[in-house]
């Protein structure tokens, strides 16, 4: 990897991992869904009537939208409300690397080795450590919401996987339309009509600045160019950079939000991260 595209990587887990930081600066004055439901037309709207439709299926642009737009970010966003900490939210997300490769195991045949195995055990003990300490900010059902949406993350990962070559601007843009309708009915549910009215009128500009942030900093900016090094690099190559993300994510939310480092969140931490990578390297191996 060339150093400028070195630098390109750690830019974009840089946005991504501070991102968990503007996540919750945008919940302090709206609703999980109604902010989610926010970021994604402001991608879709105007960005839909400049990029054609991309060379894929609909059924992949709807997954795409559903699983990441939805389940990804919907459920990511209503965890951190009121049961998850930014910082925590960042490390868990990143279980999404075992989901794809054990979704991968079960619907396309592939096999999972012992080194596998092992990296899975290490994130699966640094989880059981962040459950045994749970407490008034971090709650078990915010740990298992933010697992269920790193599972529709890699539930994302393997509908790009099938989509071949597209303009990924385009893919990016066109799914998130279909991100908005249930992302929507469950503001409209959960939250109702007269609620999500006051909440968006009365929303400060550094909110607004924030959902402005999320739909081009983060989706149209980070995305983009992440997938610009998976087509010129191997995932192999790429992919180990995201390990990064939670060490940004939780040393932001430590210096921006105070969010408190207790040993058992540093050794957590160590642990799915020592996973991963373990995994990472395995997988540079096989490609090599």
């Amino acid at each position: 990897m060339s150093i400028f595209h070195q630098a390109i990587a750690l830019l974009v887990v840089f946005i991504w991992g501070t991102n968990f930081v503007f996540i919750r600066i945008g919940l302090d004055e709206l609703a999980p869904f109604t902010f989610a439901t926010l970021r994604f037309v402001l991608v879709v709207i105007p960005l839909a009537f400049i990029f054609s439709k991309p060379k894929a299926s609909w059924r992949s642009l709807i997954g795409y939208g559903l699983f990441i737009g939805f389940g990804q970010f919907g459920l990511l966003f209503w965890a951190m409300q009121s049961n998850i900490t930014p910082g925590l939210a960042s490390l868990i997300i990143q279980m999404q690397v075992f989901f794809t490769i054990l979704l991968a195991v079960f619907l396309a045949n592939e096999t999972i080795n012992r080194k596998q195995i092992i990296a899975l055990c290490l994130c699966a003990l640094g989880l059981a450590i962040i459950i045994a300490y749970t407490d008034g900010q971090t709650t078990l059902i915010g740990i298992v919401v933010v697992l269920l949406a790193a599972f529709s993350w890699s539930c994302g990962n393997l509908v790009v996987k099938t989509i071949g070559d597209v303009d990924v601007l385009a893919f990016i843009v066109w799914s998130s339309i279909f991100a908005i309708p249930p992302l929507a009915l469950m503001a409209y549910f959960t939250e109702g009509m007269d609620v999500i009215t006051q909440s968006v009128m009365q929303a400060s500009c550094k909110v607004w600045l924030v959902i402005l942030w999320q739909s081009i900093g983060n989706t149209l900016v980070g995305y983009g160019l992440w997938n610009l090094l998976l087509n010129k690099y191997s995932a192999a190559t790429v992919v180990p950079w995201a390990l990064l993300v939670p060490v940004f994510g939780m040393a932001a939310s430590a210096i921006v939000l105070s969010e408190p480092l207790p040993w058992w969140k540093l050794v957590a931490m160590v642990l799915i991260i020592t996973g991963l990578a373990f995994n990472m390297l395995n997988t540079r191996g096989q490609a090599s």
